[in-house]
């Protein structure tokens, strides 16, 4: 008789799903450049104020850029879930929810809904931290599995 595949102990909702060390990455990676380049505009001599500000106002969108990228994340909570990537939001019934994959070498979870689409939820990444993907990506399928025999 086979055994049953291991289900992760499901947490409390809601939870939050998020790409935590690249999270951490960009924002670091952001602030260190804005202070880099700021200081450098302030300290040449030969640039107007002008210039300077413009170096400064560049450093701010790029470290804007870094913060939309890191913005991603899977919110899932009593009623659904909400998948939040980088422009947009989409919230989710999780009796849309017909299956959560993440395949080997996919650059993040998708999600495939009972219209026959597929919703890439970016809040699940396997880029720097695998393993946690692969743990998250997990436990947001027992989830969906158990909310929609719940429901239905």
């Amino acid at each position: 008789m086979p055994e049953p595949a291991a289900v992760p102990d499901l947490p409390d909702l809601p939870v939050t799903f998020r790409p935590g060390r690249t999270r951490a990455v960009l924002h670091v990676l952001g602030a260190a450049c804005f202070v880099v380049i700021t200081v450098i505009a302030l300290v040449l001599d030969t640039m107007s104020t002008g210039e300077q500000m413009s170096f400064i106002l560049t450093a701010a969108l790029f470290w804007a850029v870094l913060g939309l990228l890191a913005r991603p994340k899977v919110v899932a909570d009593e009623t659904g879930v909400t998948v939040v990537n980088i422009a947009r939001s989409r919230r989710l019934a999780w009796a849309e929810i017909v299956q959560v994959n993440l395949r080997p070498g996919d650059p993040w979870v998708f999600l495939n809904l009972t219209d026959g689409t597929s919703l890439a939820a970016m809040g699940i990444q396997p880029g720097i931290a695998r393993q946690s993907a692969i743990r998250d990506a997990k436990t947001l399928r027992a989830l969906t599995e158990t909310r929609t025999a719940a429901q239905g």
